[in-house]
């Protein structure tokens, strides 16, 4: 099969396929919600949504979001910008995508979902030879934040426990926007630019791999909350958190949050 018919089997299997673990991680959800609250109703309605959506090859959201292709370095010959380019406006066409593109001075639509930075790509060191792309919905990313330390509005100061403000803050300024449940990325540190990108690339991570203690602790927190699924109150708040730290200068120290909805679309291919 050909590099760009292989991209856009990767697009619909994205589109249209939620990840294991974030499935598994609705279902326990499910099953810790009270059966018959406004909480279980809407958990059981995205399990349903996502069971069609996998059978019909549909996508399993109408915001199909920004896409972000993930290429090891190693295929940077092979998987050129190009084909991904191709693919998408192939993809596009059969719609495993939305039109979903658009030019941020006139307003001109972009039909393909191709343009200049649009989709994303980044070549990355990682040894195996893969290809990962995540599409992150405009809710999700209307919700995601960027806090500089101190900060006197939340009584947030240049220590852990002001990191932990930020984070809980950011859960509950979020409510039931963005689509709940959801998933943090966080990155500490770092600039405003590679804050924002590592805090996104904590979104590949599984939410069934082992948890730090701070990333359990401010998911308990936060589901202790009560703002539940899509807002309407429960346990469920978050499905996961993520937290990675990078070096910062003396004068700056910004906490960065990247906000995912239950829809946390990731999928890789070995090519």
């Amino acid at each position: 099969m050909k590099i760009v018919d292989r991209i856009v089997e990767l697009v619909k299997e994205t589109s249209s396929s939620l990840p294991e673990d974030v499935e598994g991680a609705l279902r326990r959800a499910l099953r810790r919600e009270t059966k018959g609250t406004p909480a279980s109703v809407v958990l059981g309605t995205i399990l349903d949504n996502c069971r069609l959506a996998r059978k019909a090859g549909t996508p399993l959201c109408q915001d199909t979001g920004t896409l972000t292709f993930f290429v090891s370095g190693s295929l940077r010959r092979r998987v050129t910008p190009d084909a991904i380019r191709t693919a998408v406006a192939r993809a596009t066409s059969l719609g495993y995508l939305r039109r979903n593109c658009i030019d941020s001075v006139t307003g001109r639509s972009y039909d393909d979902n191709c343009a200049v930075g649009a989709p994303v790509i980044r070549y990355v060191d990682i040894p195996e030879p893969t290809v990962t792309l995540v599409m992150k919905g405009g809710g999700s990313e209307n919700m995601s934040r960027q806090y500089s330390l101190p900060d006197s509005a939340i009584g947030a100061g240049r220590d852990m426990a002001g990191v932990r403000k930020c984070l809980l803050d950011a859960v509950l300024r979020t409510q039931g926007y963005g689509c709940a449940p959801g998933i943090l990325g966080v990155c500490i540190g770092g600039d405003r630019a590679t804050g924002y990108e590592v805090a996104k690339e904590q979104l590949l991570r599984p939410l069934d791999e082992k948890s730090s203690a701070m990333e359990k602790k401010i998911l308990d927190e936060a589901n202790s909350l009560g703002i539940g699924p899509m807002g309407l109150g429960g346990r469920t708040t978050l499905l996961g958190v993520k937290i990675a730290s990078r070096p910062r200068v003396p004068a700056s120290f910004f906490v960065t949050v990247a906000y995912m909805c239950w829809a946390c679309r990731r999928r890789s291919m070995r090519i």
